[in-house]
């Protein structure tokens, strides 16, 4: 396929891009940064211009949007919400031109309510848990959702939202003995995180899926981000937060049901393999 992904350039776009050439794909990567690659395989666009998006996008067979700012802190609040919005925006409405067959696009675990300064609703949490934006950047998230939604209702293009979760690549797995003594160092995402190959390997499974519609699915490790188990961390961090189901030793508690059955991802990597 010719897929175009936008902000191939950044932490998660650089494993996604390599990930997708790699199996054959034509890939133009569309970011403000260029990733060095050869002429013709990277675009200079500001995607919060709605012309040279549909410039981006024009001849894709499928869409893949990971470009964003891409967490909260990094630039002014206005200023993350305004950017996120009006890019996703831009990119949605380019790829419901004729051609397009499939948008897979980067949502966020923090819709969710993340970080956890009040308790979950439930847990492990999964994709019924109320939305609770706690920043520009998850609400700007949370927008993308309902943009979503409404584009692929009226273009019967279909539409995966990926809320990912805290992403590592292999060298970050360094670190994470580091908070092993103190579970409060992570309880603001329930000790969650993702392999950045295995978010490679969700957006590959969200093209070739055999959906409709718009869908959202939570992308996490199979495991937590500790050596102790799940049930415990719950115990002891969030006590008045009901377990929906028995927790099984080191499960996430970011629930990946909804992935496995829906795209058929399954986490390749801990970081337990790592250290």
């Amino acid at each position: 396929m010719r897929i175009v992904v936008t902000g191939g350039s950044g932490k998660a776009g650089r494993w996604v891009v390599r990930d997708l050439r790699d199996r054959g794909h034509d890939v133009l990567n569309v970011d403000l940064a260029h990733d060095g690659s050869a002429h013709g395989l990277c675009l200079l666009a500001d995607l919060t211009d709605l012309g040279q998006a549909h410039e981006a996008i024009t001849g894709a067979d499928a869409v893949v949007h990971l470009g964003a700012v891409p967490a909260p802190g990094l630039r002014p609040e206005g200023e993350t919400f305004r950017n996120n919005v009006l890019s996703t925006y831009n990119v949605f409405s380019a790829a419901t031109e004729p051609g397009v067959t499939r948008v897979v696009w980067a949502s966020s675990e923090t819709v969710l309510g993340l970080p956890f300064d009040e308790p979950p609703a439930f847990a492990p949490v999964d994709e019924t848990h109320p939305p609770r934006p706690e920043s520009s950047y998850a609400l700007s998230k949370l927008a993308g959702e309902a943009m979503a939604e409404q584009f692929a209702r009226r273009s019967g293009v279909p539409f995966i939202g990926l809320r990912i979760s805290n992403i590592m690549e292999p060298a970050d797995y360094a670190r994470f003995d580091g908070w092993q003594d103190d579970s409060r160092v992570r309880r603001w995402n329930l000790w969650g995180y993702v392999d950045v190959r295995d978010v490679a390997q969700a957006v590959r499974r969200a093209l070739e899926a055999n959906v409709h519609g718009s869908h959202v699915a939570i992308v996490a490790a199979a495991d937590s981000c500790m050596r102790r188990d799940s049930a415990g961390l719950m115990a002891e961090a969030f006590p008045t937060v009901p377990l929906r189901r028995p927790i099984q030793g080191r499960e996430t508690l970011l629930a990946i049901d909804r992935a496995r059955s829906l795209l058929g991802y399954e986490p390749e990597h801990s970081w337990l393999d790592a250290v």
